[in-house]
């Protein structure tokens, strides 16, 4: 059965078949083939939605596409370029702490390459960073929104392991933060070795300006952490806090977002609702059936011989995720493999807020890794350039995350000290 369903998933996503339908085509096929009622797909499909904490994604979607439109995204990149624009590879670092901020706002990466990489993107070519280093900057620094929370990801990942929402939201932010200094490090390395200086120039008084005119918008991350934080809300609850907020700032404070046009945001959000809603629930049944043909004891069967040496299962892991990355988003994979991996993260005594956190940081840098990366194919219509120049931009940057995510693979302490802080464990 197993060799059937992988056979017929992998003929499906070789062949460009919408990813939801190459989910749930082969469960559908195996549930026949195993007798089981057709009535149970359905109820799977459904059941596979049918979950609290995936409320939040709507919310999340909406406040990101009402921010872009709303004027938001540009005052973070003009804050960015202010406070480091003026320094040695300063508007390469400003470009990934837009990206940073942008995350913050969003958790969308995709979303970050069109809002950030469209503005961001001429303003590096004209600094001569060069066709190359400026795709694969925004390309890859992108994928951080996906570990900032929020992060659909991480949701998915809460509603299928029980995993708290809060925990893996406080989790992302160390890997976030280290992740965008590592690529903003490599920056300024770059712009010293060529002899990059910034044109950019700040006049006194500049920075509050500009501080003050992106306040509105840094509010939003400050109202969906600050919340959490504090208890004030849920995680579900915070988008929605951070959806009606954006919406007022973009009618009412900044002024740059109409009616019509919020109404064409809503329709928009709620396609896209649909589509990941879509993929939640094919992948659950798909997940439903590795579980039922019990794939989970194959795996655990092939990595056995490791658990006595937990670093090399973490390996192994890895070196899964990383592949699955290449191949399919963050949110399907996520949905497949953590039920499979979350007995052998018990297994090794592994906590699942950070297997959350590998995971999900895998699924960022799937966003933009050849040859089924997200971020590149957005880069594509963004920088009206050709798929390989794009790929080969990025591959300094994959270097750079495999390192970060060996980082937080064996720090733990990276991402679960701020939980233990608020959550006191």
């Amino acid at each position: 059965m197993l060799p059937i369903l992988f056979g017929l998933l992998g003929l499906m996503l070789l062949a460009s078949v919408p990813i939801y339908i190459a989910l749930a085509g082969p469960s559908l096929v195996a549930i026949v083939l195993k007798d089981i009622p057709p009535l149970v797909f359905a109820q799977r499909l459904f059941g596979g939605i049918d979950k609290f904490s995936l409320m939040a994604i709507p919310f999340f979607i909406l406040a990101a596409n009402i921010m872009g439109k709303g004027g938001m995204s540009r005052r973070i990149i003009a804050l960015s370029n202010i406070l480091v624009g003026r320094f040695y590879g300063g508007t390469a670092a400003g470009s990934v702490l837009a990206c940073m901020l942008f995350g913050a706002l969003s958790g969308s990466a995709p979303a970050t390459v069109v809002a950030i990489g469209g503005i961001t993107y001429p303003m590096l070519l004209e600094n001569s960073y060069g066709k190359k280093f400026s795709m694969g900057i925004v390309t890859s620094a992108a994928c951080i929104a996906i570990l900032i929370p929020p992060s659909i990801t991480m949701i998915v990942y809460a509603a299928t392991t029980g995993t708290s929402v809060g925990s893996l939201f406080m989790a992302g932010i160390g890997p976030g933060l280290l992740l965008g200094a590592i690529f903003i490090a490599y920056a300024v390395w770059y712009a010293r070795k060529n002899n990059i200086r910034s044109t950019f120039q700040v006049a006194p008084g500049q920075v509050w300006i500009a501080l003050k005119d992106s306040s509105w918008a840094i509010g939003v991350p400050v109202i969906i952490i600050g919340g959490i934080y504090s208890g004030v809300f849920t995680p579900t609850e915070s988008a929605t806090v951070a959806a009606v907020y954006a919406m007022l700032v973009g009618l009412f404070i900044y002024k740059e977002l109409s009616w019509k046009e919020l109404y064409e945001v809503c329709v928009s959000s709620a396609l896209t609702t649909a589509q990941i809603m879509f993929l939640v629930a094919a992948a659950s049944v798909l997940s439903w059936i590795l579980t039922v043909n019990q794939t989970q004891l194959l795996l655990q069967q092939l990595i056995q011989p490791f658990i006595s040496t937990p670093w090399a299962v973490l390996v192994i892991m890895n070196i899964m995720l990383i592949i699955a990355g290449m191949f399919m988003d963050a949110v399907p994979f996520v949905l497949l493999l953590a039920p499979l991996f979350v007995p052998i993260a018990n297994s090794i005594n592994l906590d699942l807020v950070l297997l959350g956190i590998i995971m999900t940081f895998n699924g960022a840098i799937g966003m933009f890794s050849p040859p089924f990366g997200l971020n590149i194919f957005v880069g594509m219509a963004t920088f009206k350039e050709p798929f390989g120049k794009i790929a080969r931009a990025v591959v300094p940057f994959l270097v750079l995350s495999l390192v970060a995510l060996i980082i937080v693979t064996y720090v733990p302490e990276i991402s679960l000290w701020i939980p233990s802080i608020v959550y006191g464990k």
